[in-house]
């Protein structure tokens, strides 16, 4: 109270109490607290990489500073848990967004075995030692639960270094799924028995309720998404606020029937993933809000809970942080050295599955908090856990820093192929940033062809070079004609932005359609031409040729002739079809690699359709071809237009291999595509299709 009668020098009378009540009380005005965050989350992870290191511990650490524990800015309310809670919840949606479920069945045995290693490990050492340090047995084996659980704290950073998709990350994934279950059961057990109600109606109720849920939240959330899509896919707001109420829909439900949000965050990304391809502008947004916004603010809440000085006034704290502390490392770094040994994985990734899953924050915090509301632990175990978790959750990004960009992407990747053909197509892609020129013209179309080109772009990290022609007819334009070149090129623009490519509209004036397309292919040096099709030519375009006709028949590089039916999120498999004539072109290799990184962008399914004889199939490099895609090869016998009505689905895209040798003459009456797209298109009306021509040299 003395301290309020000293003069401040330099401010005025009235400044004073205020300044004193700012030192001795946390700031309550919410536009100051919002600015004090903000400010958190821009100075902190710059600072902290600066020095190299993860900008995730200067979140963490900044939060104990402001914190309750630290100089007492912020008061860790009500709205500061409701908005950590949200960043929790993000980070395990993103995390399920960034999980494939074909990686996860390719990866499964490594994913169960990790998943088992790093929960029983952990409860066996953690019951052992709590123990040891005279604790009761169902103590022992809550807080032993605790160590069993880790929280996906530097997800963020493999993120980051391009190593999502590693067999390494997808195996951790799928382990941190099973170990989080199998904890929070065991939490849901132990507190039941504590309080006399393990009774046969809980079991009978948890483990069908569990089964359902599961089921319903992977096979439900895809098709009504789907069917959302479909209906509002061209309403970008829509999509994005779907999105967030599958979020927190699944995640409400998960704690109806007594399991933790984060599992339920986690399962809705797996099962809304396939409907958001990784390079499109709704997964930007939800990238850039999660990673910017709601996933700081955990880290941030995170280190709120810190008390550090308490340690010093419960002696007992340190020697139970200390075994803590040393449970926690060793029992999570067992495990991923284990499963490294077993399938033979590198020393960095063995480094970052103990990077990825020694962090102990959500699910830890859960658990000692309702142990402690139980009266089942004490004091000292909440302060333990809570240095247990300080150690962990600086200990993780560091590690995963250091060491995931050390992990060789080429052999350690999820899905490895085992085909010569196939690898080589995989390299071509990543190596070759695609310049995809797209003439726009028609809005009713041109978002869905800009998608599928944004793919091919980011997925290579190209630009996406949208062109608009104004056909030259001797007259002056009018403003009505530049104000649609500029809006249709802004259209383009605003979409390649929100995917975050590389973008340059081009608005042009030429002879004709055809010419200027061309013409801006050779000056702005295009190695790829996406353009739309009605599906059919006309009699006039079988007698004159089409502009898709003259561009096809003249382009010098590989033209992707569309015509789609549906967004392109909605579709679930690309379906490749090959006779015996495109699998002897020596251009096969690289269309390959164009549908393929199409189909992973899409998160579709590839599947190869083979057209062709017993001799054909009976190849040395067509056998290495189906032992490596297994299941997706469907051989299509006698007229192609006909065998595709039994393996062809409503959200298939349909894609055809056509060769036209550059600047041939023009075949009289004949469409330069061909008759059999032609037939298909006309055949299957509700089916996406695409035709990849790739001109002969």
């Amino acid at each position: 109270m003395m301290l309020t009668r000293l003069h401040i020098q330099g401010l005025p009378v009235v400044l004073q109490p205020a300044l004193v009540a700012f030192i001795f009380r946390p700031i309550t005005d919410p536009v100051a607290v919002f600015l004090v965050i903000i400010a958190i989350m821009l100075v902190s992870p710059l600072v902290f990489e600066r020095i190299r290191l993860p900008g995730i511990v200067g979140l963490i650490l900044a939060g104990l500073i402001v914190g309750p524990y630290g100089l007492n800015i912020l008061e860790r309310d009500s709205t500061i848990v409701l908005l950590g809670t949200v960043g929790l919840l993000f980070l395990m949606f993103m995390a399920g967004l960034e999980t494939s479920l074909d990686d996860l069945k390719t990866n499964a045995r490594g994913a169960i075995s990790f998943g088992l290693a790093t929960f029983l490990i952990p409860m066996l050492m953690g019951t052992v030692a709590m123990l040891l340090l005279g604790y009761s047995f169902l103590a022992a084996i809550l807080v032993a639960s605790c160590f069993a659980s880790h929280t996906l704290l530097s997800l963020p950073i493999a993120s980051k270094l391009g190593i999502m998709r590693t067999q390494t990350v997808t195996i951790t994934l799928g382990g941190t799924l099973i170990t989080n279950v199998l904890a929070l059961l065991v939490l849901a057990v132990v507190v039941k028995a504590h309080q006399g109600d393990l009774t046969l109606s809980f079991w009978l109720f948890l483990i069908p309720s569990l089964a359902i849920y599961t089921f319903a939240t992977l096979w439900g959330v895809p098709r009504i998404g789907r069917w959302f899509f479909q209906r509002f896919g061209h309403d970008e707001g829509a999509e994005f606020t779907f999105v967030v109420a599958a979020l927190f829909l699944v995640s409400y439900v998960a704690r109806l029937i007594e399991i933790e949000p984060i599992i339920g965050a986690f399962l809705a990304g797996v099962a809304i993933a396939p409907l958001i391809p990784q390079f499109s502008p709704l997964m930007n947004r939800i990238q850039f809000i999660g990673n910017s916004l709601f996933v700081p603010f955990f880290l941030i809440s995170v280190g709120m809970l810190v008390n550090p000085l308490i340690l010093l006034q419960e002696p007992k704290s340190i020697a139970v942080a200390a075994v803590m502390v040393g449970v926690a490392i060793v029992a999570k770094y067992l495990p991923a050295w284990m499963t490294s040994k077993w399938f033979r994985l590198s020393t960095p990734s063995m480094m970052v599955m103990f990077g990825l899953s020694v962090a102990q924050a959500a699910s830890t915090l859960a658990a000692i908090t309702v142990a402690y509301n139980i009266e089942l632990v004490d004091q000292p175990t909440v302060n333990g856990t809570i240095m247990m978790i300080l150690v962990t959750c600086i200990a993780s990004p560091w590690i995963t820093s250091r060491w995931g960009d050390r992990i060789p992407l080429a052999s350690d990747t999820a899905t490895e192929p085992a085909s010569t053909l196939v690898a080589d197509s995989q390299k071509e892609l990543k190596t070759v940033p695609l310049r995809v020129l797209v003439p726009v013209a028609n809005p009713d179309t041109e978002a869905n062809l800009l998608q599928l080109a944004l793919i091919l772009v980011c997925s290579t990290e190209g630009t996406l070079l949208p062109l608009h022609v104004l056909p030259d007819s001797q007259d002056w334009l009018t403003a009505a004609d530049r104000s649609q070149q500029a809006m249709l090129l802004g259209a383009a623009e605003t979409l390649a932005n929100a995917a975050a490519a590389e973008v340059e509209p081009i608005g042009r004036i030429d002879d004709s359609i055809d010419r200027g397309i061309l013409r801006t292919a050779q000056e702005r040096e295009a190695n790829l031409i996406v353009c739309g099709w009605k599906g059919f030519s006309t009699y006039r375009d079988h007698l004159f040729g089409s502009v898709i006709d003259n561009v096809v028949r003249r382009a010098g590089i590989p033209v992707l002739v569309t015509r789609l039916m549906q967004p392109m999120n909605t579709v679930k498999r690309v379906l490749l079809v090959v006779t015996a004539e495109d699998f002897a072109s020596p251009q096969f290799a690289d269309a390959l690699a164009l549908v393929k990184g199409l189909a992973t962008g899409l998160k579709a399914t590839f599947v190869l359709g083979l057209a062709m004889s017993d001799e054909a199939i009976a190849t040395n490099q067509l056998d290495s071809l189906k032992s490596e895609l297994k299941d997706s090869v469907y051989p299509l016998h006698g007229d192609i237009v006909r065998s595709l009505s039994y393996i062809l689905d409503p959200n298939d895209l349909l894609i055809l291999l056509h060769e036209t040798r550059s600047y041939a003459p023009y075949a009289f009456g004949q469409p330069t595509l061909g008759v059999t797209p032609e037939a298909i298109a006309r055949q299957y009306r509700a089916v996406s299709m695409a035709i990849v021509n790739l001109p002969s040299s």
